[in-house]
C-alpha cells in the first residue's frame, strides 16, 4: 500500500508570494499547481501580510498538505527587504502551523542545489529544470511561482534526510525549539 502525500511549497515575499505543489506516490512526484499572490498593488504592509496568511490558509484547505517546505529569507544590502521578507515568511508559517502543517525551512541555495546541482543557479535555470522534471507545458511569466515550487520538490529530495534547516510540526515544538524567542 502506497503512502500519498502532498506538500506545500512557498516562496514568501511581500511583492510577489510564490507557491507551488506536488503530489508524492510511490516515491516519485506530479505536479499538482503553481501559482502566486500578487501584492505589488497593495500599499499596506500589514494588508500585504493578512492576504499572505489568508491565502496560505486557503490553500491548506484546499488542498490539505501533508507538509511545507518554505523558503528561509537569505541577508541582502538591504535590512529593512529582509525585515519584510522576514515577516512575510513568519506570517506563511504562523499559517502552516495554526493548521498543524509541518514546515520545513530551506536556503535558497539548498533548494538551487537540490533542483539543478547548482547552489548558485539563477531562477531561469532552476525553472527550466522544474519544467524538464515535472513536465510542465509552460513557465509563469513571474518566477517567484516556479521558486514555491523548488523549494516543495526540494523538500521531496530531502524527506527522510537529516536537514539543516529548522523544522516545526505545531506551535509546542516552535516553542520548546525556540524558548529566547518567548516571552
Amino acid at each position: 500500500m502506497s503512502k500519498e502525500k502532498i506538500i506545500l511549497g512557498i516562496d514568501p515575499g511581500t511583492t510577489i508570494m510564490g507557491f507551488g505543489l506536488i503530489k508524492v506516490e510511490n516515491k516519485s512526484m506530479t505536479f499538482l499547481q503553481l501559482n502566486e499572490l500578487d501584492l505589488k498593488k497593495y500599499s499596506d504592509h500589514y494588508i500585504k501580510l493578512k492576504l499572505i496568511f489568508e491565502r496560505t490558509v486557503e490553500l491548506i484547505d484546499t488542498y490539505n498538505p501533508d507538509e511545507i517546505a518554505i523558503e528561509a529569507p537569505f541577508f541582502g544590502k538591504n535590512v529593512q527587504s529582509m525585515l519584510k521578507l522576514g515577516r512575510a515568511q513568519g506570517v506563511a508559517m504562523a499559517a502552516g502551523l495554526s493548521r498543524e502543517v509541518p514546515i520545513t525551512e530551506y536556503l535558497p541555495k539548498k533548494i538551487k542545489m537540490a533542483i539543478t546541482g547548482n547552489g548558485n543557479a539563477s531562477k531561469e535555470q532552476v525553472a527550466k529544470m522544474l519544467q524538464s522534471l515535472l513536465n510542465l507545458k509552460t513557465l509563469p511569466k513571474n518566477l517567484d511561482a516556479t521558486d514555491g515550487l523548488a523549494a516543495a520538490v526540494c523538500h521531496f529530495y530531502n524527506s527522510g534526510k537529516p536537514t539543516i534547516g529548522k523544522s516545526y510540526t505545531g506551535w509546542d515544538a516552535f516553542v520548546k525549539q525556540n524558548p529566547n524567542k518567548i516571552g
